[in-house]
């Protein structure tokens, strides 16, 4: 696609203001790129404020053949938010309003810019809750949220983003501005547009209203750390406790590399142990000791070495702070990480554990493993440096081996970063070529000229690919 012209710079302050419009390098390289750390400039920036304002800019796009990029904090992992080819990226910064909190029919209005956390308290000053916490909830935005269907720790009992969109406001690529969805808790009234938007990575519409649901904030929580000597014991845990009919509001798994970088990075006095399952159930107070007894039962039982609950809201914010903190510290063992979150059925989170372990030691390389062990969803990062040919080439064949392993078992490639530019040439290794067709129709009906957030999640013609067809069955 061509750079925009003067004419339309021109056009784009009238659109949105002077001051809501930015053309420098220097403010253009902030929203070059994501978590990838790869920057590609874009040729504008915009700040609207308006529905309208976002309609005009696509309009445009399409009658002058630039691409747009919608971009909420840019905390993405998967390249989802970087105009990989220029273009105009249009800012939420200035649409964070938290428009309605209705206490009676448990709903939420918003703008997309709004912070994710920044809704969650609050609605928890009003007694209700808003379950999806990605690990970025203090700066992601809601609007990102719904691009990548962002999960979290409590997805394990409570789902993610996609559970809690009733509906929206959304441009089209088009332009037109539609609204999709209900605020009532039933609703089949044609297509589910609403659950198409939600973990489209901003492919098909710009969301600039949100309708979320919201639940009575549970009454009370209890923390639980349980040490392993091995982490397929801790892994063999996981599957147990959820059969034990307890259903933990999370349910984390950190291996050994996590524990000890993690610790150094926060000093929070974690142990140096193998493995650690981080656990927390709520609800009702009189039942969260029952259900404490019943976890560390089950911990002990697979080989659980200790066992405790936090002491104090102090000890529980430290301890989910380090957790939160896995991913930037672990740096510390190589300047470079291949980040990774896969899915595999909970049952077979020990077949996961044992393949991840058989990878490292044939590829020579690091693999660090942490993540959402109650849903299956496991963050696997392959540490390397990028100086080194043979470390590179070592990491980018482990990941691919990861993948395969991951498919063998009948998971999936990614479960809330989403596609972007980052899992591109492994698409094919989990969809067919017809489901890749059906979308690719799908997109090119929502967005004829291909303007809205192009080089996304498929491949170009041409691209290398890995290799396809290593999906199990359903």
């Amino acid at each position: 696609m061509k750079m925009i012209s003067n004419s339309v710079k021109n056009e784009l302050i009238r659109v949105v203001g002077a001051k809501n419009a930015s053309f420098s390098r220097e403010e253009l390289v902030c929203y070059a790129y994501d978590a990838t750390n790869k920057l590609s400039l874009p040729d504008a920036v915009v700040f609207p404020s308006t529905p309208e304002e976002i309609s005009l800019v696509l309009k445009m796009a399409n009658s002058e053949g630039f691409p747009v990029i919608p971009r909420g904090a840019g905390s993405g992992f998967s390249g989802g938010s970087v105009p990989v080819e220029g273009g105009v990226v249009v800012s939420f910064e200035r649409m964070t309003k938290i428009l309605e909190i209705d206490t009676e029919n448990l709903v939420a209005v918003v703008e997309p810019g709004v912070v994710t956390w920044d809704l969650q308290q609050s609605v928890e000053r009003l007694g209700l809750f808003y379950p999806p916490d990605p690990s970025s909830h203090r700066f992601s935005t809601i609007g990102g949220n719904i691009a990548e269907c962002a999960g979290g720790p409590r997805a394990v009992k409570y789902g993610v983003t996609r559970d809690y969109v009733l509906g929206l406001e959304a441009v089209l690529p088009t332009g037109e501005i539609v609204t999709t969805g209900v605020r009532t808790a039933k609703g089949v009234v044609g297509y589910d547009l609403t659950k198409l938007f939600v973990g489209s990575e901003g492919t098909l519409g710009i969301v600039t209203k949100a309708v979320l649901k919201l639940l009575p904030l549970p009454e009370a929580t209890k923390t639980m750390l349980a040490t392993f000597p091995k982490m397929t014991e801790a892994a063999k845990a996981v599957s147990a406790i959820i059969r034990g009919k307890v259903i933990p509001s999370t349910l984390e798994i950190i291996d050994r590399v996590s524990l000890r970088c993690v610790e150094e990075y926060s000093k929070t006095g974690l142990p140096d142990v193998e493995a650690m399952l981080l656990i927390e159930v709520d609800g009702p107070k009189d039942s969260l000791e029952r259900d404490c007894r019943t976890v560390e039962a089950i911990c002990r039982e697979h080989g659980g070495a200790d066992f405790r609950v936090a002491e104090g809201k102090e000890e529980v914010k430290k301890l989910w702070e380090a957790r939160r903190s896995i991913s930037a510290s672990l740096y510390r063992v190589k300047p470079n990480k291949i980040n990774e979150d896969i899915v595999v059925p909970r049952s077979r989170i020990p077949e996961l554990v044992e393949g991840l372990g058989k990878i490292s030691a044939a590829r020579g390389v690091l693999i660090a493993s942490f993540g959402h062990a109650g849903d299956g969803n496991i963050h696997v990062n392959v540490m390397y440096d990028k100086k080194s040919a043979a470390e590179a080439a070592a990491a980018e064949a482990a990941v691919t081996d990861v993948f395969t392993l991951t498919l063998s078992l009948s998971g999936t490639i990614s479960g809330e970063h989403g596609v972007g530019t980052a899992k591109q040439k492994y698409l094919e290794m989990e969809l067919s070529p017809a489901a890749i067709e059906a979308m690719k129709r799908i997109k090119a009906s929502f967005d004829p000229k291909g303007i809205l957030n192009p080089g996304k999640i498929f491949p170009k013609a041409g691209a290398k690919t890995a290799a396809a067809g290593t999906k199990a069955p359903l």
